[in-house]
Parts: structure tokens; C-alpha cells; sequence
């Protein structure tokens, strides 16, 4: 990635400053690169080696006089988020583990009726001051990724105080919205919040097929516009997709898609399988996706793309419980967004108790190359859930 020429003056801006350790980017050279000094730099060599050769390698998602956002799921360079990130990367490579990425399902409510979506079930949703302490305990805890998701966050009165409420000097805030509520005052007002990128999913490049997946008429054509009133109001825009065996080929129609509109990055992320009969991406599949996501990144021009496959395979392993937590909608918390088991509920125990019940779980420890959901000792632990038990499933009621 190309140094922005306005800054080639800037040198070794110093990003973090501590005890034992000094990281600084370089700006002088042909690339943007961070570099480590100090007694402890050995502990985040690694991390800062993946970091570098990504930077050299692929294209950004966006760039500025003052920063650049390698991707929509990262916080800007230099950023005081982005320090905390380097500085938690340091810690657990110390084997002190911190919930970089947190994702608050804030509502139940939406207009699309999509079966694979996995918000809690019964009724309501958290009042405002929960989720308020909630993020207070989690920044506490090192997060620098808040993502608000399920249903429609955008259908949440307050959704703008809580985008507002998030302090951005500790971290980006990031929402998936499927659209149907988007005007170009509401994306202004995303954005005066402090929103840093706004997520929309596209299942397919047929308006029908996307439609019927949302089970709602119309979907598509509200998707495609919420992203573009999303760009117009100067947000980030993130146009995703899960892959799975029935969508693999069209993957490169929905690139040409993405770029159309305009968006600065495509992500996507591995389908997830509920049981173990539900189909999954194949090794085969997989290896497509990574050679689409390197030769796309190397290439000018165009949103780069953001593939769970490499980041959560080759780069840093599957991130649930290690570097990401999510909270439900009715408070429940789960080591990630796709396994059905709670470890605890956000209004009766510390989010801080329930992360430390999670990292003592064996599930968690060392770094596995695929989603922990495509594992067959993970399914077969799923399939002792109860039939007809509301998820997710108390793991504590199940004889381990």
C-alpha cells in the first residue's frame, strides 16, 4: 500500500508508547509500515508481521490526507483505537486474551423475516442503560470494534445515542442493517453520530433470489439504495455476504456489484452450519475465496475485499472467545455470533466474569484455521441440545 505522497514528510509517528515497548509507523518508505522497539517487541513481532506484509500486499479500503483504513473492520492508522488494537495483540500474545470485537444484537425488531437469522428468541429488548454499561465494561476490557446487528438496528429509536455513546477515541463503531429503513437524512445522521461503516447484505445479484432470502418483497432494491445513501451522506460502506455451496460462483457478479455502487469494501464470511447435515463451504470452495480475495486486493481500483477466510484462517484463527464476544439480545453472552451456547446474561453477572468463564472453556484455547461451527466436536456438541430448547442453550445445563 502506497504512502500518500501529501505525507511523505511524516516519519515514525509514534502509535504506541510504553514500558518495555515503542511502536511507530513509517511513512517515509514506499509503504506504510509499523515498526517495534523495545524489550517486548518480540511478543508483538508476530502480529505486526502479518500486519506489514498485508499492507505492503493488498490495497486499503480507504485513504486520506490523515489516515488509512486498511479495512472497514479495523480502526483508522494512527488511531488511538488502532493503538489499543496493537496493544491487545501484545497482550495476547502474552496469552492475556481481550475481547477485541464485541457485537450487541440491540433489537429484535425488522421488516425482513430471514430464516438464518440468529437472534434470540421471546420478547423485548435490552433498555439503553444496559447496553450502556455493557459497552463501558467491555472498552474497560480493551474492545475496539463495537458492532450493533440483529434485527435492524436502525429500527431502535435510539440507535443514534448509542452509535454516539461509544467513545471513538477507544473504538470504531460498525452496524449491519439490511437497509429497509434508510433515508438520506437518516444516513446523515448515522453518520454525525460517529458511525465509522455501515454493513448491508447482498445474498444475491438477482433482486428475487436476495428477496427471497429476506422474505420481503422489494429488499434488494432497498438494500442497493441504503448503501448509496450511506456513501452520499461520506459513510464507509461495507457491502457483505455469507458464502455457501449455493452461492460460491456468483461471488465474482457480486464484486462487479460492489464496485457499481461504490462501496470500499465487500466482505465475506463462511456460512455457518446449525447441525451437522447443513452444508458447508468445501476446502475447494474455500481455496476459490482466498485466490478472489488476494488477486482482487492486489489489484488497483475497486473495494478491496474482506474474506473471514483468510483473516479468521491464515492470519489470526477463528476469533470466538479468543478476540470476539457477543451479547444478545436478551443480555445472554456468546462466545460469537454463531455458536448457541450463553456462558452467562449481562444483567445479572459482570460481562467481565462471563469473558473469564468463556476463556476457561478448552473450545477456546489455541488457534484453529476454521470457524469452530464447521468442526465436527463442536456439532456433535450441539445436536445434545434439546429439541424444541429456546437458544442459545445455557451451556451449563448440558452434561459435559
Amino acid at each position: 500500500m502506497k504512502a500518500d505522497s501529501k505525507n511523505s514528510d511524516n516519519k515514525d509517528i509514534v502509535l504506541v508508547s510504553i514500558p518495555g515497548l515503542s511502536i511507530k509507523m513509517d511513512k517515509k518508505a514506499d509503504f506504510v509500515q509499523l515498526k517495534a522497539s523495545g524489550p517486548l517487541r518480540k511478543a508483538c513481532g508476530p502480529f505486526l508481521k502479518k500486519i506489514n506484509e498485508r499492507l505492503k500486499v493488498e490495497k486499503p479500503a480507504f485513504v486520506d490526507d490523515d489516515k488509512v483504513i486498511a479495512s472497514t473492520w479495523l480502526p483508522p492508522i494512527p488511531s488511538k483505537a488502532f493503538n489499543r488494537l496493537l496493544l491487545a495483540e501484545t497482550q495476547i500474545a502474552l496469552g492475556r486474551y481481550i475481547p477485541e470485537t464485541v457485537s450487541f444484537e440491540i433489537t429484535r425488531n425488522c421488516k425482513c423475516n430471514c430464516e438464518h437469522c440468529v437472534v434470540s428468541g421471546g420478547e423485548g429488548d435490552l433498555d439503553i442503560e444496559t447496553i450502556k454499561r455493557a459497552i463501558d465494561d467491555v472498552l474497560d476490557m480493551g474492545a475496539m470494534v463495537i458492532v450493533f446487528t440483529e434485527g435492524d438496528p436502525m429500527l431502535r429509536e435510539d440507535i443514534y445515542e448509542l452509535i454516539d455513546y461509544v467513545d471513538k477515541e477507544r473504538a470504531i463503531v460498525n452496524m449491519y442493517t439490511p437497509g429497509t429503513e434508510m433515508t438520506p437524512e437518516n444516513a446523515r445522521r448515522l453518520k454525525e453520530a460517529g458511525l465509522h461503516n455501515m454493513l448491508v447484505s447482498i445474498y444475491s445479484t438477482e433482486p428475487s433470489k436476495h428477496d427471497s432470502v429476506r422474505r420481503l418483497e422489494g429488499a434488494f432494491e432497498m438494500a442497493t439504495n441504503a448503501m448509496m445513501m450511506g456513501l452520499d451522506a461520506g459513510l464507509l460502506v461495507t457491502m457483505a455476504t455469507h458464502v455457501s455451496p449455493k452461492n460460491i460462483d456468483e461471488l465474482p457478479a457480486m464484486y462487479e456489484l460492489a464496485r457499481d455502487i461504490g462501496v470500499h469494501e465487500f466482505s465475506l464470511w463462511e456460512s455457518v452450519p446449525k447441525k451437522k447435515e447443513d452444508p458447508i463451504i468445501s476446502d475447494a470452495d474455500r481455496e476459490k475465496v482466498l485466490e478472489m480475495y488476494h488477486r482482487i486486493n492486489s489489484t488497483k481500483g475497486g473495494p478491496r475485499i474482506f474474506a473471514n477466510s483468510y483473516f479468521e484462517g491464515e492470519m489470526l484463527g477463528c476469533m470466538a472467545g479468543q478476540r470476539w464476544l457477543h451479547v444478545c439480545v436478551d443480555g445472554l453472552v456468546k462466545p460469537c455470533p454463531y455458536i448457541p451456547f450463553s456462558y452467562g446474561n449481562i444483567q445479572d453477572s459482570s460481562i467481565k466474569d462471563v469473558w473469564s468463564k468463556i476463556r476457561k472453556d478448552k473450545q477456546f484455547r489455541g488457534q484453529r484455521g476454521t470457524c469452530l461451527m464447521q468442526e465436527k466436536e463442536c456439532l456433535e456438541l450441539v445436536d445434545k441440545i434439546p429439541e424444541g430448547a429456546s437458544k442459545p442453550y445455557d451451556i451449563d445445563k448440558l452434561n459435559l
